[in-house]
């Protein structure tokens, strides 16, 4: 009688313990889903136009694909929670500019580069994707307004991130990749002369670097920053040699005075007695240990907006940055009306899913009032663009552009040409 009485209690007070467990969980769960109610009313609140913050949700559900290391890759389909994301990673707001699709370029480049001389626009190289690299140079007639020509570059010419520069006939190319995915730089430098046709060399840089600034200026070749032999390490070595004519007017490259941070994928404007070097960044992917094809292993990178000015006199100044950090801009320029424009680039990674965003904003930099601004926005977001400008129009072409108009990470290598009116 007593044992009955004692598992009758038990199991009397089990059910108690359970029902106050339930209770509890309940308690629980509700103040949990007020509590996110009210941080998302408070992110709302945060994210009207006159706050720099925006919120950005992501929605996408789970999935099991295995992750690549390119930026060509798959995206993870994860789901993450709402949060507060500085503005730096939004659309800045822009007017509305109108853009006109012309000819496709013959092939699609990433990490190409490209120089202007009067209506010719010459396009060089790049990478077709992560396993193939161009070799050639394709030219387009503004006049004609179609792609007009080819020609070879050397065997021994680096194939992306490469130096280079003009000085209005004479095309100079410095240092770069050569060959796919993630391979050595090379030291050797090579000059071709765009009436003839023909190619010659110059003496090698003092080391290889990957994607540096590079400008003719005042009667002098000169290279800076990008990235050491490691594709990471960033660089801060200046160098020079005086040149005229397509030729070394010297036998070695003269040590001149280090830029003040270093790193690849930078515009370098040359504006009279001024020499000026805008964004880039610290770091880049690099080769896998061991693999026999160099392929590419994620490694993060530092991209910041700064601006510097070098002197007749060379003494760097720090200049106001660039409204949002900006890289892969090395030929994505142009000058126009005492003013230098940017088209596109890459900005901080994503705080959440740390992927590469691109950049889709058009910029300008008022050089008589030092000041930046958003001027328009391209077709779509868009790095390593190629861009130039003849007779009222701006031209873009070639580059990897964004997964569409809602998610700003990189997809689609493209030679898409395109080009809006602009005056100043």
């Amino acid at each position: 009688m007593v044992k009955h009485s004692f598992a009758k209690s038990t199991i009397i007070w089990g059910f108690v313990g359970l029902l106050a467990l339930a209770l509890t969980v309940d308690f629980l769960w509700a103040s949990s889903s007020s509590s996110a109610a009210a941080y998302i009313s408070i992110a709302s609140a945060l994210s009207r136009p006159n706050s720099h913050i925006i919120v950005i949700q992501n929605n996408t559900s789970s999935g099991g694909s295995k992750k690549k290391e390119d930026d060509n890759e798959e995206i993870p389909k994860v789901k993450v929670p709402t949060r507060l994301l500085s503005a730096t990673f939004a659309d800045l707001p822009a007017p509305k500019m109108e853009w006109e699709q012309m000819a496709t370029a013959p092939v699609p480049r990433l990490d190409g580069s490209s120089i202007q001389i009067k209506n010719l626009f010459y396009v060089f190289s790049g990478f077709g994707s992560l396993d193939y690299v161009h070799s050639h140079v394709d030219v387009y007639n503004f006049t004609e307004n179609k792609w007009s020509d080819r020609f070879d570059t050397p065997k021994e010419m680096a194939n992306s991130h490469l130096g280079i520069a003009s000085d209005g006939r004479y095309i100079f190319v410095v240092t770069g990749q050569y060959g796919p995915q993630c391979r050595s730089s090379v030291a050797r430098t090579f000059v071709v002369d765009t009436v003839t046709r023909k190619w010659s060399s110059l003496p090698p840089l003092p080391a290889p670097r990957y994607a540096p600034a590079t400008q003719i200026w005042r009667g002098r070749l000169h290279v800076m920053g990008g990235s050491k032999e490691n594709r990471h390490t960033p660089g801060v070595d200046h160098w020079s040699i005086a040149v005229k004519n397509g030729k070394a007017l010297e036998k070695e490259w003269r040590v001149e005075v280090p830029i003040p941070r270093g790193g690849p994928h930078r515009s370098c404007v040359p504006v009279g007695d001024s020499l000026y070097v805008i964004g880039g960044q610290e770091g880049d992917f690099q080769a896998k240990p061991n693999s026999p094809i160099f392929k590419c292993s994620r490694r993060r990178e530092k991209l910041y907006p700064d601006v510097y000015m070098l002197d007749k006199n060379m003494k760097w100044h720090t200049l106001p940055p660039m409204p949002k950090a900006n890289s892969h801009i090395e030929c994505s320029w142009v000058l126009l009306n005492n003013s230098i424009i940017i088209l596109g680039g890459t900005t901080e990674n994503h705080p959440i899913n740390k992927r590469m965003m691109l950049v889709g904003e058009v910029f300008r930099f008022d050089l008589d009032k030092q000041e930046w601004s958003v001027i328009g926005r391209l077709p779509y977001r868009i790095k390593t663009t190629l861009a130039a400008y003849w007779e009222g129009w701006l031209y873009f072409t070639s580059g990897q552009r964004d997964r569409g108009p809602d998610n700003p990470q990189p997809k689609q290598v493209v030679g898409e040409m395109w080009r809006t009116k602009l005056s100043l």
